[in-house]
């Protein structure tokens, strides 16, 4: 799941509000005292998707760089409860915050306004401020590189995604990947199946049969859930996997997954933040595959030299911003032009992505 605890769909469409400036830059931030670091999650740390993810980036950072550091699983989206825990961990000396979900926006600004002296980071937050940035990923960039492998592979002219809601960072993941495939592929088709929900195992896995029963030949989750991988390694299909390494639970069949590796983020932040040259963006931070925050996970021996090598190539120029996933033109499903010839998406454009690109079928907005 992208992020098991936020409140509804309509909330995450407020994301592009981290886009919108709400502070003046002000000099380096400042901290007081020796770096001590608390994470908190609305959920269980190691909950197999987005908190594990984090939980996986906390365990880097506390090998790198040594800094006491302390967790609080299972924090709710209640503004009184986020309070009550970051007041208590301000009063025990702990200077840096690290949230870990959308719904702790408004509370960690609360929170960042009432402690000038303490540096909040939170993942996938709407808020920014002179101590507080929020971060998330340009998660596009791998499963366009996902797709590539996907649609070399793929057997038919048809290939399947499960995905949560029909909001821009769910729909930048499904038209990465179908630009992806196009690739490989120009004239194969992705069908598209939103199951309107983060986390839901039964419904993840009745929607790969669905996608399944409509013969496509690769099933890509965008969530985190193992039951799709076993519905595709039944069927003898190929899958696809998100934030974590998800090869376990499909062994024959597993290409790549797109993952996190948010501790790219975070240690060069907390370094930062320790040395007093930490500038929080009035945006946020949107890093991806050029800052090692989002990557595929290794092609199997299955996958041909060549593709590989279409894959390896296509991640440099990312890398070396020659080129986007998102490079015009683009046509949204109906056919209507998004972009032009020419034109990249910027990222105002990303943020409000609210179509899906000509060669998806389904997933109706």
């Amino acid at each position: 799941m992208r992020n098991p605890v936020f409140a509804s769909a309509l909330s995450l469409t407020l994301l592009s509000a981290s886009l919108l400036p709400n502070l003046a830059q002000a000099d380096a931030f400042q901290l007081k005292g020796e770096p001590k670091i608390a994470f908190i999650y609305a959920a269980t740390a190691r909950d197999g998707g987005w908190n594990e993810a984090l939980d996986d980036a906390r365990q880097v950072v506390a090998d790198k760089l040594g800094y006491p550091i302390a967790v609080a699983e299972s924090i709710p989206e209640d503004a009184s409860a986020l309070k009550n825990a970051i007041d208590l961990y301000v009063q025990r000396g702990f200077n840096i915050i690290v949230g870990t979900t959308y719904g702790y926006s408004d509370g960690i600004a609360e929170a960042a306004e009432k402690y000038p002296n303490v540096a909040f980071v939170n993942a996938s937050g709407t808020r920014n401020a002179d101590n507080l940035e929020s971060f998330y990923a340009r998660t596009y960039e791998g499963w366009y590189l996902a797709g590539i492998a996907a649609g070399a592979m793929a057997d038919s002219n048809k290939l399947g995604m499960l995905a949560g809601f029909p909001v821009s960072v769910v729909n930048w993941d499904i038209n990465g990947f179908t630009r992806g495939v196009q690739v490989s592929k120009p004239d194969a088709s992705v069908a598209v199946l939103y199951t309107n929900s983060w986390w839901d195992p039964v419904k993840e896995g009745q929607g790969a049969k669905s996608l399944l029963e409509q013969n496509v030949s690769v099933v890509a989750n965008n969530l985190s859930s193992a039951a799709p991988f076993t519905e595709a390694e039944k069927a003898d299909k190929y899958s696809i996997g998100f934030q974590l390494d998800m090869s376990a639970n499909a062994p024959k069949g597993h290409l790549t997954s797109v993952t996190f590796h948010w501790d790219k983020y975070l240690v060069p932040t907390i370094e930062a933040i320790a040395a007093g040259t930490w500038e929080p963006s009035e945006y946020g931070a949107f890093p991806g595959l050029a800052e090692g925050v989002v990557d595929i996970t290794p092609l199997p021996d299955r996958v041909p030299a060549a593709v590989k090598q279409t894959i390896a190539t296509q991640r440099a120029a990312i890398i070396a911003g020659e080129m986007t996933p998102f490079d015009g033109p683009i046509l949204a499903q109906d056919g209507s032009e998004k972009l032009a010839s020419g034109a990249s998406l910027d990222d105002e454009q990303l943020w409000s992505m609210d179509y899906l690109v000509k060669g998806t079928q389904g997933g109706a907005q």
